[in-house]
């Protein structure tokens, strides 16, 4: 996709009122700050605001070309504290970051779930369930961080009220099963249908090598909701093939070291070196590739809502670009991308492991298209 267009200020200026939104009015009204950033280096270090109406601290972290599909916030619970009940008419799936603590779920019948979480995990609040989450600990705070859809529900009804007072309870999503929380996933090739996973940094993958070398991947909707999610897994020595797509994924590395490059085509790339904690937003169209230059296994998990497919369901960032897809072949990526990972891999004293893969890819390399 091409780089953003920059116009003159005046004509800038005509459309600067559009630019304001519902949703944005509503977090400004919540006394916290929106973080126009495409990267955090740690979300566990992020400086948060006093949140009143949570009961916490937050912050919202959204780049501009992802506020029209879905949004990202951190929050924090104090030590020994506990949030406010809330209900709301958007999806929302948590990851938690730091401590330990238990969520309370309940319908409009007054069917209440209550589980138990700790850093690590990750689960899916049911749309418009009550929910109110808990600090098990009180000594330290405990903190995640939040992916959901509130944007285009805000901007779409522009009524709080209805947005968060709405008394109607999804059946279909949340029935105050005793178990919601806790049944075992059932998984199939790559995809898990669970509502909870504990340890998303243990969770078992399975083969995702379309995506590159080793790579390991598990899919999965929580809550049975729309925002998509999976953790993508790849080997020491190892990077991951380039690609694009829409706007609105939420890149969350859960272990290893390594570094993202992020580019809009026809730009050279843009270098962002992560560790656990570590936020990546893919701008809206802009290649992104991930390279694991540590000692170890790197793992990241990825939210997003929605993705482009052919005509047989397969998402464009799975395909060659050679077949009319985003995903950019290792044949064709610059020479500078293998001169960078060898540099950094050697101040550990390691080596790439990817000419196997590189061998194995020509064997079915689509022939290039003008």
């Amino acid at each position: 996709m091409a780089k953003d267009a920059i116009v003159s200020n005046e004509l800038a200026e005509k459309f600067a009122r559009e630019k304001d939104t519902p949703y944005l009015r509503w977090v400004r009204s919540q006394g916290l700050d929106i973080v126009d950033a495409h990267y955090v280096r740690n979300l566990k270090r992020a400086e948060l605001k006093s949140w009143a109406r949570r009961g916490g601290a937050g912050l919202y972290i959204n780049h501009e070309a992802s506020r029209t599909t879905n949004d990202c916030y951190v929050c924090e619970i104090p030590a020994g504290g506990k949030l406010a009940p809330q209900r709301q008419l958007y999806e929302e799936m948590i990851y938690v970051l730091d401590g330990r603590g238990s969520t309370t779920v309940w319908n409009g019948e007054g069917k209440r779930v209550t589980f138990e979480w700790k850093a690590g995990a990750i689960f899916g609040v049911p749309l418009n369930a009550w929910h109110q989450h808990f600090n098990g600990s009180g000594l330290a705070p405990a903190r995640f961080v939040a992916v959901t859809n509130a944007p285009p529900v805000i901007n779409l009804y522009e009524d709080l009220g209805f947005v968060f007072e709405t008394d109607y309870d999804f059946r279909s999503r949340f029935g105050g099963e005793p178990d919601y929380f806790t049944r075992a996933g059932e998984q199939k090739g790559l995809r898990l249908e669970t509502n909870f996973i504990p340890d998303t940094v243990n969770v078992g993958v399975a083969s995702s090598a379309e995506r590159g070398a080793g790579s390991g991947m598990i899919r999965f909707n929580l809550a049975k909701g729309s925002i998509g999610g999976h953790i993508s897994q790849f080997p020491v020595g190892t990077y991951k093939k380039a690609h694009a797509h829409g706007p609105g994924a939420h890149v969350i590395v859960l272990s290893g070291e390594g570094y993202s490059l992020m580019w809009p085509e026809g730009e050279e790339p843009r270098r962002y070196d992560w560790e656990t904690g570590t936020l990546i937003v893919p701008p809206n169209g802009w290649f992104h590739q991930h390279f694991n230059a540590g000692p170890t296994p790197a793992r990241y998990l990825a939210f997003k809502h929605g993705s482009q497919r052919n005509a047989q369901g397969v998402m464009m960032c799975w395909i060659s670009r050679r077949l009319g897809g985003d995903q950019l072949d290792y044949a064709d990526e610059s020479p500078k991308i293998r001169e960078i990972f060898a540099r950094e891999l050697g101040k550990h004293g390691l080596a790439p492991r990817m000419e196997p893969v590189y061998e194995k890819e020509l064997e079915t390399l689509p022939p290039r298209v003008a």
